[in-house]
């Protein structure tokens, strides 16, 4: 059913593998996959004014991780911040977040992420390991 991850199917697979036992409405489900659209806000913002908040983007991945499967997080943060994937790789590295093996299905051109192909941006390692 979902071998391929994409906008018509985002929001069930997000639904099917959320495990939050606290949730009590939509709206707190709604909240929570939101938070990946506060990371692309903040990757965009990183990209184009190089302002980096790396304490707020943890808080939301930390949030993300504990309200969704790891795995399947992993591929939906995959999916939609597919063109930041060079900012994302460092949180999840220093996070033991970052995948071993491809990622598979992301997209309509149903395409296949190696992870270890993923170039990691210098500066926001540089910033972690500070952590």
């Amino acid at each position: 059913m979902f071998e391929t991850l994409d906008d018509s199917n985002f929001m069930l697979y997000a639904a099917k593998f959320y495990e939050n036992p606290r949730c009590v409405d939509i709206l707190e489900f709604t909240e929570d996959v939101n938070r990946i659209k506060y990371l692309r806000r903040l990757f965009k913002r990183y990209s184009t004014q190089s302002e980096m908040n790396h304490r707020l983007i943890l808080n939301h991945l930390i949030a993300l991780y504990n309200v969704f499967e790891e795995k399947h997080l992993t591929r939906m943060l995959f999916y939609k911040c597919y063109e930041y994937l060079e900012f994302l790789k460092p949180f999840l590295v220093f996070l033991n977040q970052w995948p071993s093996s491809p990622i598979r299905g992301i997209g309509l051109g149903d395409e296949t992420i190696d992870p270890l192909f993923v170039v990691s941006d210098e500066d926001i390692e540089k910033v972690l390991e500070k952590i």
